[in-house]
């Protein structure tokens, strides 16, 4: 085809990158997901990460340095490294207090790139908005993409505020507006995220790529549902529900609280014979009242059913899911849940809020049940129709968790990357023809 006056007379070809900057300002790879800043998002960049380097592409994220311990580089995997980049002081600090330190962060990444040869880093991945303005500088100065993930959107988030949770400040909605503007292409959870970052923050639809996060189909699979019982201490009579993630107003752990206590005082369930675990650590605003759960628990009559557990992962977080008769997700806003997808790999139904990417996460009346609003009510209700139905869920939650993978993820994210590195050079191309 012959170009038209002003195109470029060449063909650019996608291309797989050769290695790839993931940038992840507040929370590392390396940490345990379920307490302080760490969950689904650690999750996302180690799958992904481990998965491109099988594939040939070397990942090196860069993350802020919370201890003076630790080694200005460490492995995740092969061919995916760790770079620990001090900016401000050794110590976790909340993300309120972050955006102070973006400078600092900004240009120790700048000083490791410019240790290498130029073009080293063939794509630019950042993570959260604050990595987005850390991505957006370091796109200018390397002439490569800038691929971003918004994992959580403030304006998403102010709309469905828990009761006395604090809303996400207004210099967030302005940096996230700023990383989307910048930006060669978005990607998002869901169709429904995808319409959020148009319609709330004016993207453009042809630079937003959807894509659907996975779930570790090896480790996360049904299995010995009494040996996992035996493993946490749970009488195989119970009837358990259970609750992973960051405690924190937003998840809304106590929804699950309020329900037991509810299907208790109806008679619905035997004192006796009820287990609630609560597995996960405080995180976020939930930070500010650290007991306040095991104090709802308390004040609810329930203490002696509710156990709390420190995160954990892998093949104990594995035991959790499956020993358990439902798995509760009733955040007031989720991107995705990959919680709820873990738990369904597993065989365990799941009850969650219809909000955000939940509806995509749980296939309602198939994988799980999913219930509108938190009215305690109606939780109960759910999770009492959700555990009498475990044994006629739990093949629809198995068939519906597989349709979700890292693998497919990660081939997505590589095909994402290669658009927008061709995007990127058509364009350039086009700037020296125009002149």
């Amino acid at each position: 085809m012959t170009p038209t006056k002003g195109e470029p007379a060449v063909d650019f070809p996608l291309r797989r990158p050769r290695r790839v900057a993931v940038l992840s300002v507040h929370t590392s790879p390396l940490e345990q997901p379920g307490t302080g800043d760490a969950g689904g998002m650690n999750v996302y960049i180690s799958e992904t990460a481990t998965r491109m380097a099988r594939r040939g592409t070397a990942v090196e994220v860069f993350t802020r340095a919370t201890s003076s311990d630790l080694p200005p580089v460490a492995e995740l995997a092969p061919g995916v490294l760790v770079r620990h980049i001090a900016a401000g002081p050794f110590e976790p600090m909340e993300r309120a207090e972050l955006p102070g330190q973006l400078c600092a962060f900004t240009a120790g990444v700048l000083r490791a790139e410019a240790r290498h040869e130029p073009g080293f880093y063939d794509v630019v991945h950042s993570h959260y908005w604050l990595s987005g303005q850390v991505g957006w500088l370091a796109r200018d100065r390397w002439g490569v993409p800038l691929v971003h993930t918004a994992h959580t959107l403030a304006k998403v988030k102010n709309a469905a505020l828990a009761d006395g949770d604090t809303p996400e400040p207004r210099g967030r909605v302005i940096g996230e507006q700023q990383v989307v503007d910048e930006a060669d292409r978005l990607t998002a959870n869901t169709a429904v995220e995808a319409r959020q970052l148009v319609e709330l923050y004016d993207a453009d639809p042809d630079r937003v790529v959807t894509v659907p996060p996975g779930v570790d189909l090896d480790r996360f699979r049904p299995g010995d549902r009494r040996a996992a019982r035996a493993r946490l201490g749970v009488d195989q009579s119970a009837t358990v529900f259970a609750f992973v993630g960051r405690i924190q107003p937003l998840k809304a752990p106590d929804v699950l609280l309020r329900a037991a206590a509810e299907l208790l005082a109806r008679g619905a369930v035997r004192r006796d014979r009820l287990v609630v675990l609560v597995v996960g650590g405080p995180s976020g605003t939930g930070l500010e009242q650290p007991t306040a759960l095991r104090e709802l628990a308390e004040h609810l009559g329930i203490a002696d059913v509710v156990r709390f557990l420190p995160p954990r992962g892998g093949d104990d977080l594995a035991a959790v899911y499956r020993a358990a008769d439902v798995v509760a997700v009733p955040s007031h806003n989720e991107s995705f849940g990959l919680v709820a997808v873990e738990a369904q790999a597993c065989g365990t139904p799941v009850v969650a809020a219809a909000v955000g990417g939940l509806p995509v996460a749980v296939a309602d009346g198939t994988s799980g049940l999913l219930v509108d609003g938190h009215r305690t009510a109606d939780w109960a209700h759910a999770l009492a129709a959700a555990a009498r139905a475990r044994d006629a869920l739990a093949p629809g939650a198995v068939a519906h968790a597989r349709q979700f993978s890292w693998e497919r993820t990660t081939d997505t994210l590589l095909h994402a990357y290669a658009e927008a590195d061709r995007a990127l050079r058509l364009s350039l191309a086009r700037a020296e023809v125009a002149v």
